[in-house]
């Protein structure tokens, strides 16, 4: 039976200033393993560490720009635009412009902090 997702859960985030994490579906806001799907709010001028996580992670940009640097280089998200990391690569998200941004990251398997393996 379908069921309607009241509320996301606000989970703390990394980084160098506070973001907000929205959790839909996940491990914390129903339990499940397998995907996790929050919606992010960046300020302008936060960075998270790097990480080399052991889920897939496809991020589709709503607005703003989002700056994620890897092992080859580094590009720019811009909003209407998505970006899929794979396991096992190295990756560092930012959101450097004035506004910040905003967008939507779904994990496979869902988002752990045992998982996600960040940067000391």
């Amino acid at each position: 039976m379908p069921r309607i997702i009241e509320a996301p859960t606000m989970i703390e985030a990394d980084g160098n200033k506070p973001k907000q994490i929205h959790e839909y579906v996940g491990r914390v806001n129903t339990g499940h393993s397998e995907l996790s799907v929050a919606r992010m709010v960046s300020p302008s001028g936060w960075a998270e560490p790097g990480q080399r996580p052991e889920f897939m992670e496809i991020t589709v940009v709503l607005k703003g720009r989002v700056h994620l640097e890897h092992e080859g280089g580094e590009f720019d998200i811009a909003a209407g635009q998505a970006v899929v990391t794979e396991p096992g690569e190295w990756v560092r998200y930012s959101t450097p412009d004035a506004g910040g941004a905003e967008y939507v990251a779904v994990c496979l398997p869902a988002f752990s902090p045992e998982t996600v393996h960040r940067d000391a």
